[in-house]
């Protein structure tokens, strides 16, 4: 199953940031639902300071500039993405052209593929 890493940043206000925290306290049940409906299987979202990192897992074959906001496609699932961009900015490095509005993050070392360096 592939591993998708984006980045994103909030807008930097400590009050909008606090209120973005609360609603993922507990995200609406339409969201999460939709999520798992176009397959994926697992997301987690971390913060240090106004930058977000999200990492999730996706069928094979998964595309994220064409396949994740699908789930947008139900109101109430659109209703939240709107809510939450509005606490939200691309990256400064963000490609313009890329489509997406998360920018999508390189992998750049995975210690599962690496020798083992002779530990047993």
């Amino acid at each position: 199953m592939p591993t998708f890493a984006q980045a994103l940043d909030l807008i930097d206000d400590p009050d909008r940031i606090a209120e973005y925290e609360r609603h993922h306290e507990a995200a609406w049940p339409e969201v999460v639902r939709g999520l798992r409906a176009i397959g994926i299987q697992r997301m987690r979202i971390w913060r240090t300071g106004p930058r977000l990192f999200m990492i999730y897992e996706a069928p094979d074959g998964f595309d994220p500039t064409r396949d994740y906001q699908s789930y947008a496609e139900d109101p109430r699932c659109r209703a939240w993405d709107d809510l939450m961009r509005s606490y939200q900015q691309r990256i400064p490095t963000a490609d313009p052209g890329d489509g997406g509005w998360w920018t999508p993050m390189d992998l750049v070392f995975d210690l599962e593929t690496q020798p083992d360096g002779g530990a047993s």
